[in-house]
C-alpha cells in the first residue's frame, strides 16, 4: 500500500501540468488582440471625418445642438470642460445639462 505521501505527490504534479498548458495557450491569444484592437482605432479615426449636423425644430422655431452645448457651458461657468451633457424637453421648453458631472442647470430652449 503506498503511503500518504507519494500519492498527494502525485496528485500535486498531475495538477501543476495542466495549469502550465493553460498559461502558454493563455499567452498566444493575448499576444493577437492586441493585434486586432489597432484596427479598430483606425476605423474610428475615418468615422470622426464625417461633417455631421443636428437641428432641432419645435413650436415654429429651430436651434442647432452646437448652439445648445455651447450655451450649457457658458452658463455652467466652469473653467474647464470635460464633458457636457443635454436633454432637450421641446414640450415644455426647456434644456436641461450637466458638466463634467457635477454641475446642473437648465434654461429656455427658443
Amino acid at each position: 500500500m503506498p503511503d500518504k505521501k507519494t500519492a498527494e505527490t502525485k496528485v500535486e504534479v498531475t495538477a501543476a501540468a495542466p495549469a502550465e498548458k493553460k498559461a502558454t495557450a493563455a499567452k498566444k491569444p493575448a499576444e493577437k488582440k492586441a493585434t486586432a484592437a489597432k484596427k479598430p482605432a483606425a476605423k474610428k479615426t475615418a468615422a470622426a471625418a464625417v461633417d455631421s449636423k443636428v437641428v432641432i425644430q419645435a413650436m415654429g422655431s429651430e436651434v442647432n445642438t452646437a448652439e445648445l452645448i455651447a450655451k450649457a457651458t457658458k452658463a455652467s461657468g466652469a473653467k474647464t470642460v470635460k464633458k457636457v451633457d443635454v436633454y432637450v424637453r421641446p414640450e415644455v421648453n426647456k434644456v436641461y445639462y450637466v458638466v463634467n458631472g457635477d454641475i446642473l442647470g437648465d434654461f429656455d430652449l427658443f
